[in-house]
């Protein structure tokens, strides 16, 4: 039975960063696969919000935009939560637009951010995802994982809340349209070493594919499956 899939971002390519090779594999499969990204991205990088390019954040929705017909999303939402802000927004704001999209999807399955991450945004997508898929009333989300974001999750050094992955996708045959719909995010990948790279995620999937003894793999942690 095919399945609709939700995945809950913070920021544009944070779709693709963790999960995007799994994605592909989703959608190969049949299944209805949709982007929820939460804040407007760039933004962070002015001294003021109000300072920003306007033109810089549409040509990253744009390139988001490009990289999802690569990948094969349905669709992608975009909301405007402040970039690297999300701390700044009453958590309740946030959940309540989780909320409004898993109504309208109804999602089998969400992947979001992991608790642990050094990004206050992806904390914060983290703790209304799991208040938004609470499994309550005539429809709930059955199956939440998080997956990691490189340049963000491993920077986290304290690690009583690092991520440790329990569950694995084998991604040996999809990788390498994850890679070509990161190359669209002109603005947010980065040349070898920095985590953000396309050598860097090629190394991250070569190391959890080494785990399960594939080629390429994306490593998640579970939080909750009903059957």
């Amino acid at each position: 039975m095919n399945k609709k899939v939700l995945v809950v971002a913070a920021h544009p390519d944070d779709e693709l960063l963790g999960v995007g090779a799994t994605i592909v594999k989703h959608v190969e499969n049949g299944d209805m696969c949709y982007a929820l990204i939460l804040g407007e991205g760039i933004t962070s990088r002015y001294n003021k919000r109000d300072l920003a390019d306007i033109s810089k954040v549409e040509e990253l929705h744009e390139d988001t935009f490009q990289a999802a017909k690569v990948i094969g999303y349905e669709k992608v939402y975009l909301e405007n939560f402040p970039d690297n802000r999300f701390d700044s927004v009453d958590l309740l704001d946030i959940i309540k637009i989780i909320e409004k999209y898993i109504e309208e999807i109804k999602p089998d399955i969400v992947y979001t951010h992991h608790s642990g991450d050094l990004n206050v945004d992806h904390r914060k997508t983290y703790e209304a995802a799991l208040t938004a898929t609470r499994p309550i009333g005539d429809f709930y989300v059955k199956e939440l994982y998080c997956f990691e974001t490189v340049s963000s999750t491993e920077w986290n050094f304290e690690y009583n809340n690092s991520f440790k992955p329990n569950y694995f996708i084998d991604a040996t045959f999809m990788l390498d349209k994850k890679l070509e719909a990161l190359n669209f995010y002109k603005s947010e990948m980065k040349n070898f070493p920095h985590p953000r790279s396309i050598e860097n995620l090629e190394v991250t999937a070569r190391k959890w594919g080494s785990v399960i003894g594939k080629k390429y793999a994306e490593a998640f942690e579970v939080v909750r499956i009903v059957k």
